[in-house]
């Protein structure tokens, strides 16, 4: 019997206007800060989130005269500045604006061959940190003044923690894709730094490939400062004393997923990212996955505050990714393979103009499998053969463990491997599943074509949310992001599986705004519609 969820309706306008601009580029800004633009190749306009009216609009040569034309415009949300750039041969020019009123701030054509991912603003001192090739230039953000430079810190400021009480930075570098040939000598580091001169405190190496994704720019690791002490948890742990940077102790391993997902036709800044899951906390003892090794992997267990290894596992062969870890009652679980997360921008090329937008995706990496060792000792308890043809995810809900091979849900036992039950995911009247998620103590299915809802004990069905053909697109708390391939969407809540839908012309394209997902923004010609999720 299929139950039904809630109500599905469109999604209602909040408004709807025309920008008297035919634009290419279009930007979203944060729903606080209320600006957002759009521009084609000679003008642009900077309209309010509220409620759609346009600030301003004006050429880029009434803004910036020196400019020529406009090759790439990057907005930094938090600093309400627009950077404008003209990539002439060999000289470069840069453009700083206003987004509340469109004002040039300042002009240079000293930093060269600077793209977006080499500024980074830090908005506890209202500054813009600029990678360039032999040194990282600190400069103010609203005149440009430059504060000092540094060519004892390579590549681009990544994730930090800064200190208010002395002006002082922990921070990590890192190369984004695209623009790793541009740094000669690079080498990771996490340093400690003097944000008023410029001067290392310290600085030590790294174990892994700190990044940002490439759509959603969500930083893949973490960077915190307890006390005294200085923990990065990227490509398993490691641990710096705050005030000398002397590394206390590290459990990583150096890993990319390059080949693991390869890129499409006309796919740039292409990322694929939960390859790996992140080390498990269990009271004094954390589990790292260690895949340094493409053809070989283990689990490791460590002392959580001396970092003494206190086991390792037998060899995982073969796996291209391990996206999933848990420990649940004594038992450590590995998923092998299954969905990953893919984001990219994807170009297309018209005989005028190059046009882009951003895509996040979900795919399947092979092979597949679910393996079991023993928390205590790491000696090995059982690997299931019924999933080597599929996997989804795995997951735990109300201390079960839940698999899903695409076709069916499993409930295991951790303990010896056997299956508690099994239950066809066809059940949830939306076809094959392409992810399972854990929600308020219920197992949520993603299927082909929509939602829908089992119980954890048992397995039995709940209910359901029926819509057309489509594949996951990203979340943001409550609210999941369905998309179809032409572009169509639906935002389902997971409170109650109900979602409202918006039917895509052609050549739209959409963004999901990403402080609570309570709204989307679809961009069409002229017009600009934002729409309510919830």
């Amino acid at each position: 019997m299929t139950i039904p969820g809630f109500s599905q309706a469109d999604m209602p306008v909040v408004w709807q206007k025309d920008m008297g601009i035919k634009y290419i580029y279009h930007g979203t800004g944060l729903e606080k800060n209320d600006y957002s633009y759009v521009a084609s190749e000679k003008e642009m306009a900077v309209f309010s989130n509220k409620d759609g009216h346009i600030y301003w609009k004006k050429t880029f040569k009434e803004i910036a005269p020196n400019l020529k034309k406009i090759d790439e415009l990057v907005p930094f949300w938090d600093s309400k500045i627009i950077f404008l750039f003209d990539r002439k041969a060999g000289k470069d020019q840069i453009a700083c604006i206003d987004l509340i009123n469109g004002k040039l701030l300042w002009t240079t054509d000293k930093y060269q061959k600077v793209t977006a991912d080499m500024i980074v603003y830090i908005a506890e001192d209202d500054g813009f940190a600029i990678s360039l090739k032999k040194e990282l230039v600190y400069i103010k953000a609203r005149t440009g003044e430059e504060l000092w430079s540094t060519s004892k810190f390579m590549g681009v400021v990544g994730k930090y923690v800064y200190n208010p009480n002395d002006n002082t930075m922990v921070m990590v570098n890192f190369i984004p894709n695209g623009i790793v040939a541009f740094f000669t000598g690079f080498k990771n580091q996490i340093a400690r730094i003097n944000m008023k001169t410029g001067e290392i405190i310290w600085e030590n190496t790294y174990v892994g490939r700190a990044d940002r994704k490439t759509v959603t720019r969500d930083f893949v690791y973490d960077l915190d400062v307890d006390d005294d002490k200085v923990i990065l948890r990227l490509a398993g742990i490691q641990l710096y004393d705050y005030n000398t940077g002397a590394s206390l102790w590290s459990a990583a391993f150096d890993y990319t997923p390059e080949g693991v997902i390869k890129p499409g036709k006309n796919q740039a800044r292409f990322g694929v990212y939960g390859t790996v899951a992140d080390p498990i906390v269990d009271g004094d003892d954390i589990y790292v996955l260690d895949m340094t090794s493409k053809k070989s992997q283990y689990i490791k267990k460590y002392d959580y505050h001396t970092g003494k290894l206190i086991w390792t596992s037998k060899e995982i062969k073969g796996a291209r990714a391990i996206p999933g870890m848990t420990v649940t009652d004594g038992v450590v679980a590995i998923q092998v393979g299954g969905m990953v997360e893919v984001q990219y921008v994807q170009k297309i090329q018209t005989q005028y103009y190059t046009l882009t937008f951003p895509v996040v995706r979900y795919k399947g990496v092979k092979p597949y499998g679910i393996q079991a060792f023993n928390a205590e000792d790491g000696s090995y308890l059982w690997d299931s053969e019924r999933f080597k043809k599929g996997i989804t995810n795995a997951i735990v809900v109300g201390g079960n463990h839940i698999v899903c091979s695409g076709k069916s849900l499993y409930s295991l036992n951790l303990k010896t491997g056997d299956v508690n039950y099994e239950v066809p995911v066809s059940k949830g009247g939306t076809g094959l599943a392409s992810l399972i998620l854990p929600y308020n103590d219920q197992i949520v299915v993603v299927g082909e074509k929509g939602l829908s809802t089992f119980n954890p004990s048992d397995g039995s069905f709940i209910k359901n949310s029926v819509y057309k053909k489509s594949i996951p697109a990203g979340r943001i708390k409550n609210i999941i992001l369905m998309k179809t391939d032409k572009d169509d969407f639906a935002a389902f809540n997971l409170d109650d599986l109900s979602y409202k839908q918006y039917n895509a012309r052609k050549g739209a394209t959409t963004w999901l705004e990403r402080e609570d997902a309570k709204y989307v923004y679809v961009y069409e010609k002229k017009g600009v519609t934002k729409l309510q999720v919830y």
